[in-house]
This record gives structure tokens, sequence and C-alpha cells, in this order.
């Protein structure tokens, strides 16, 4: 195993593009704004115009942030699947909590018109439905890893909550109107420009709790790479260690989905693009390497949705897939192999 000291070269090569995508991002737009400008806005504060303020102070900065702390904590949320499991295809919604969220929206959305309730719909509202969907959905997973020993087990017993929790969906679709639909529909796109600072807050302090937990899981993350009987060797409380894993990816995923939506690919590819990169198993590496190469995905992502000087942003979620999928593929056929 390299040394810690060893990656100081890629990590640092890593946060000056993350610094660099993050100015992109922000210069770019259905109204031009010159590069002086921004930098003056983040310096001083304001520019020779007041609508310039506006738009990069409310909207540019806090959707850049957004794409940062999405792409940050799905790739973590994504890397503890992979480690938990033991298994490649595991991404940060195999637990259902992402079901759970758009069944909660979806409750909202349809399921009151449905019945003839009229609800106010904003971010906040919808934003509460998607964490009281994704919450009862992580009580129902911790409450089975509880009995259940086996984490394979877990992780089918997690498919069959987003099946079940899919299904009601698809009953709230059948039932509801074309402009109900529509409306869960565009939120099921993902969106990264919904967000205000007081949002924003929230979702730092969710990303970072989640993240903060994962740290702590450091030492049981790495043992859990040779199975659990290796783990336990080593004293590592499995049945503790698996609690903290799935409640720290809940937390995670969980959030992100209620406030940016249910953004797909992210978690499941930058694990490995990182392991691709970085030649290494080891989550003292893994962990703050994720989280880079995360932000600077969704970032350039965001960039590309948003089509530069067009006044059309395109779906996150298109985008993340169609930028991101043959990257992979590219990486697996030239490497010939998937470290794992």
């Amino acid at each position: 195993m390299r040394p810690l000291r060893s990656y100081k070269l890629p990590f640092l090569l890593f946060t000056l593009l993350l610094v660099f995508c993050f100015f992109v991002n922000i210069s770019l737009g259905s109204v031009y704004i010159p590069l002086k400008q921004i930098i003056s806005v983040l310096f001083n504060g304001e520019t020779e115009k007041q609508a310039w303020d506006y738009i990069i102070l409310n909207y540019r900065i806090p959707k850049a942030v957004t794409a940062i702390l999405t792409g940050s904590g799905l790739a973590v949320s994504g890397l503890l699947m992979q480690t938990l499991f033991r298994n490649p295809l595991a991404g940060p919604f195999v637990l259902g909590i992402s079901s759970g969220a758009s069944l909660g929206v979806a409750l909202l959305i349809m399921g009151a018109s449905t019945l003839g309730i009229t609800v106010f719909l904003s971010n906040v509202s919808l934003a509460v439905a998607a964490t009281a969907g994704s919450f009862l959905v992580l009580l129902a997973v911790i409450s089975v890893s509880i009995k259940v020993r086996d984490t394979m087990a877990i992780l089918i017993i997690g498919l069959m909550f987003g099946s079940i929790t899919s299904a009601v969906v698809s009953v709230l679709s059948y039932f509801s109107s074309a402009e109900k639909l529509q409306q869960y529909i565009f939120w099921s796109f993902g969106s990264l420009g919904n967000l205000g600072w007081n949002e924003l807050l929230f979702l730092f302090l969710l990303v970072l709790f989640g993240i903060a937990m994962s740290i702590f899981s450091l030492k049981s993350l790495n043992s859990l790479l040779l199975g659990e009987n290796y783990a336990r060797s080593l004293g590592t409380d499995i049945r503790k260690s698996r609690l903290i894993i799935i409640f720290a990816t809940s937390i995670l995923a969980g959030g992100i989905t209620a406030f940016a939506g249910p953004i797909a690919f992210v978690g499941l590819a930058v694990p490995h693009l990182t392991r691709q990169v970085f030649n290494t198993t080891n989550h003292k590496v893994l962990l703050p390497a994720v989280i880079l190469y995360g932000a600077i995905l969704m970032l350039i992502c965001d960039t590309i949705a948003q089509w530069p000087a067009s006044e059309f942003t395109l779906p996150i979620n298109a985008i993340t897939s169609i930028v991101g999928a043959p990257v992979v593929i590219w990486l697996l056929v030239r490497k010939r192999k998937m470290i794992f």
C-alpha cells in the first residue's frame, strides 16, 4: 500500500481542477457577464450592474455550490454502498431511499389531487415530502438490518422496498391528471438551480454530517474489503458498522434527493472512476478523492446542462448519464479489469 503522502500531487491537481470548474460554471449562462465582473463580485461583493450581482449571488453561486454538495454526497454514499455490499453495481439508491423520496413527492403532487385535496407546491413542501418518504424507508431498512445478519439480504430487501414504492408511484401516475403527472416528471429530472441560501445551508449540514460519519467508519470500511469474517477477526463490530454506514448513506442520498431530486449515475460511477485514477482501495485516500471527483463531475455536467449562451437548461439526470457512462465504459475496456 502506497504511503498517503505519495498522493499529494493528484489531490493538488484535483483541487485546482475543482476551482477551475467552479469559475467556469458560474461564468456561463444565458446572460453574459464578463469574467472580470464575476471576480469583482466574489471579492468585492458588487459589479457594475445590480442585475449581475443578483444573478451571480442568488442563482449561479448557489447552483454551483449545490452541484459541489450533490456530487460529493452522492459519490461518498456510492462508495459506502459498494464497500458494504462488496458489489461494484451498488449505488446510493440501492436501499430504496430515492424511491421513498419519490413516493413522498408523488403523494404530495399526484395523490393529493387524486383525493381532491388542494396543496400548495413549493420547493420547501417538495423537500419536506421527499424527506418524509425517504425517512420512512430508512426506518424500515434500519429495522430490517438490526434483525438480519446477512448483508446481501439487506441489499435485496432494499431493492424490494424500492420496487414497492415504485409500484405505488405507478398507480398514482395512472390515476393522476396530465398536469400533475408533468409536475412530477419535471421533479424527477433533477435540478440544481432551485435552492436559495437557506435551503443550501440545510443541505450543507446534512452532507457534512454524512461525510463526518463516513470518516468515523474509515477503519471499518477498509476491513470490510476482505469480507465480514476478516473484519470480525480484526475486532470490527459488524452490526454497529453496518448501521452507521447505512445511516450515513441514507442521510446523504435522502437529503440530496429531497432538495435536488433523484440524480442518477454519479454515486455509481464516481467511485470506479476514482479507483482507476488513484489505483488504490484504501478508503483513507478514496474518501477525500471521491469528494473532489464527485464535485468536479457534477460541475462539469451542470455546465453542459445549462448549454452555454442558451436560455434552455437540460435535465441534469440526462447529462450525468450521457457524459459519465461512456467514460466508465472506456476506462473499464482500457484497463480490462475493475479495481475492487
